[in-house]
Parts: structure tokens; C-alpha cells; sequence
């Protein structure tokens, strides 16, 4: 299947929407881990595959460093997926994500928050680089 921009649009649709039942059940105020664990399982059982805490190699000039750089979730090999559960969502969090697609190549991100009344309006930023770009429309 060729990657578009189509599919990654309604992918990133759908993990939304995951995110959205996981909040309507739980609500905000619980440990980030715990909504990583419900996440994925909403992911389980709409059939999308992905990958949790996922290891960001980081490569310098040649050299390959041990970092503790893990992205929370890939999903279908294409879409970064950081989830938080705090006051807002920080630049710092965008930054973060965007170095992630960029050392990964993949050409789109979402920021969940799940500390937030509504994950739709304010608790999810989706972002994307210049792979996404190339990606054809169709």
C-alpha cells in the first residue's frame, strides 16, 4: 500500500478518536502511564498496529549514542504518537515530537494530552515536517 496523505489524515483521525474514548472513561488527573496502557488497548481492539516506547536512535556525525530517547507510541510505522497528562501542552513538547519524526523520518505527529476537559479541542496538536510534504495527496 502506498503511504498518502489521504490515509495518514484519516489515521490520524482515528487515533484521535482513540484518545477521545480513553478520556470520555477515565477523565483527567491519572499518571501518564496509565493512559498510555488504555490507549494502546483502544488501539488493540480497533486493529491498528503499533509500536510503545519505541528507542529514538540519535546519530551524530557518524556516531550512533546511547540515549534514553523513547518515543510513547508508533503507529502503523508512520505516525509519532507522545502522550502527556499534565497542565497544557509546552513548545518544548512540540519540540520534542518534531525531533522525534525527524530522527525516526516519519512525517507526522500528534501530542495527546490527556490533562484537559476536552482532548478534541484543546488536548491534541497534530504536527507534521517536510516528509509529509512529499507524501502524494491520493
Amino acid at each position: 500500500m502506498q503511504m498518502t496523505k489521504k490515509y495518514l489524515d484519516e489515521l490520524t483521525y482515528k487515533v484521535i478518536g482513540c484518545a477521545i474514548e480513553v478520556h470520555k472513561h477515565l477523565g483527567p488527573g491519572l499518571l501518564e502511564s496509565v493512559y498510555e496502557k488504555c490507549f494502546v488497548k483502544e488501539l488493540d481492539l480497533k486493529g491498528i498496529k503499533y509500536q510503545k516506547q519505541l528507542w529514538v536512535p540519535l546519530n551524530y556525525k557518524g556516531l550512533e549514542l546511547d540515549t534514553e530517547l523513547r518515543l510513547d507510541v508508533l503507529v502503523e510505522d508512520i505516525l509519532c504518537v507522545e502522550l502527556k497528562a499534565q497542565e497544557g501542552i509546552l513548545p518544548v513538547h512540540e519540540a520534542t515530537l518534531l525531533s522525534y519524526m525527524q530522527m525516526l523520518e516519519k512525517p507526522k505527529g500528534i501530542l495527546i494530552n490527556f490533562h484537559c476537559v476536552n482532548i478534541f479541542k484543546e488536548g491534541q496538536k497534530t504536527l507534521v515536517n517536510n516528509l509529509f510534504s512529499l507524501l502524494p495527496e491520493n
